[in-house]
């Protein structure tokens, strides 16, 4: 592909099953079996919906690998960008979370954000027509509110709820443990979960009480900013499992065809927050013979303990990803960040809403994000500061959680510094968990 920051470089794309381009598929392998890589580095994107979007993303982030590994070194990297159907919405920042709107602009969903709702629900054109009325009318009636969360859970069809085309009795197969079944936010009150979404919209924007409480004084203003939230929710309890899917059927095949060549070269994952999923997702593809070499999640938006072997809340079972681990020959590596308010606030929040919220203690932990608090719940797991990372010795194997909040700091709320990874420091801690260019 020209005008990449790197060579040679590939683009692997996937539809929502996991189906992959098999031409794509087939020149990389033919490719990069010519090409005698010592090492192949392979990225997944997160919220990004657009291919544009996701190649700018990989260009940046590689940039400085050159450069970093020099041109006479011992290392012969490819790359690898992985495109997949993703949403995100239009009107919210890269992080994937909602811009406040600006003076005069009208409420309800843009025209770009209806396009793509189209597109990723294909057949369901109509559900999304009249949700967009009802986000644009804001009726003054709780039944307009109900009959929102009627289409909704039509739109993103939740499986385990009967009453409905598409509906299957049996649970979520990615959802993490303490994530079986339905989704709550589709079976509570739709007036409690709207209040609860607008309030935690509210706060990760720093609203003060008085300000929130004005807005809800003011009708159901206020409940139909949650209602937005709520399809905003249902897309992304969609692209979680997609991403799951996407790097289970469709990435890991690739990954064991690719470990399978004569000259296979050492593989390495690397995915930004919804892709840290995807790429985790893909050992468990893997063919029982096949490993990668390191693994490296950028503000992964999922589980803090998707990597535990026992859940601290729930202690005869381990986290979804617990036995992922061994597919690892080299270290796998969370970055998490402080200033990421996307995964340290409304994570956290919409998972409590979309979950099990009635259940929760002050203080609860379990609904932490592994791109704010990194790994949790596994043994002998380091935890470094990003100079240790870059300067120390780094671990040659297991789970390594590091603290980039040095450099992952510039976002505006609500989402913070989520996409803010494009920096040299994040590209050598790639270079360093996989030993790339070091001989």
């Amino acid at each position: 592909m020209t005008g990449m920051s790197v060579r040679p470089y590939w683009e692997l794309r996937f539809d929502a099953d996991g189906d992959v381009d098999t031409r794509q598929r087939d020149r990389l392998l033919e490719q990069a079996a010519q090409a005698e890589l010592t090492d192949l580095v392979v990225f997944s994107h997160g919220w990004n919906n657009t291919r544009t979007m996701a190649t700018r993303l990989y260009d940046r982030f590689f940039a400085p690998f050159p450069g970093l590994l020099g041109e006479a070194g011992p290392a012969r990297p490819g790359y690898v960008g992985v495109v997949w159907p993703s949403m995100r919405f239009a009107d919210e920042s890269l992080g994937g979370l909602p811009r406040d709107r600006a003076p005069g602009e009208p409420p309800g969903l843009d025209a770009d954000t209806h396009r793509a709702l189209d597109v990723v629900f294909p057949g369901r054109q109509q559900i999304v027509a009249r949700l967009a009325e009802l986000l644009a009318e804001r009726p003054e009636r709780l039944a307009a509110l109900d009959e929102f969360a009627v289409l909704v859970r039509g739109l993103v069809r939740v499986r385990g709820m009967s009453g409905g085309a598409g509906d299957a009795a049996d649970p979520d197969p990615d959802a993490d443990p303490d994530e079986d079944g339905v989704p709550a936010m589709f079976g509570q009150d739709v007036t409690e979960v709207c209040e609860r979404f607008a309030a935690a919209l509210a706060e990760a924007r720093g609203k003060t009480d008085a300000e929130d409480r004005a807005v809800f004084d003011s009708g159901l203003g206020g409940l139909w900013d949650g209602a937005h939230e709520l399809l905003r929710q249902g897309t992304y309890y969609v692209m979680k499992r997609r991403a799951g899917t996407v790097g289970r059927e469709g990435l890991g095949p690739v990954l064991g065809a690719l470990a399978a060549l004569r000259t296979a070269p050492r593989i390495h994952l690397v995915g930004h927050s919804f892709g840290g999923r995807l790429v985790s997702f893909a050992l468990t593809g893997l063919p029982e013979s096949a490993t990668v070499a390191s693994v490296t999640l950028l503000q992964g938006a999922f589980s803090t303990y998707a990597f535990a072997g026992r859940l601290p809340h729930a202690a005869d079972r381990g986290g979804v990803l617990h036995d992922a681990r061994r597919r690892v020959s080299g270290p796998l590596v969370s970055c998490h960040s402080r200033h990421d308010t996307a995964l340290g606030l409304l994570y956290p929040v919409a998972s409590r809403v979309s979950w099990d919220d009635a259940s929760l203690l002050p203080g609860d932990i379990r609904w932490g994000a592994i791109g704010y608090d990194g790994v949790q719940a596994v043994d002998g797991c380091p935890r470094l500061e990003l100079a240790e990372a870059l300067d120390g010795p780094f671990p040659a194997g297991g789970c390594v959680s590091v603290d980039v909040s040095e450099v992952v700091r510039h976002g505006a709320p609500p989402a913070g510094a989520h996409s803010d990874i494009c920096h040299a420091e994040l590209a050598r801690v790639v270079l360093r968990a996989g030993r790339i260019g070091e001989g």
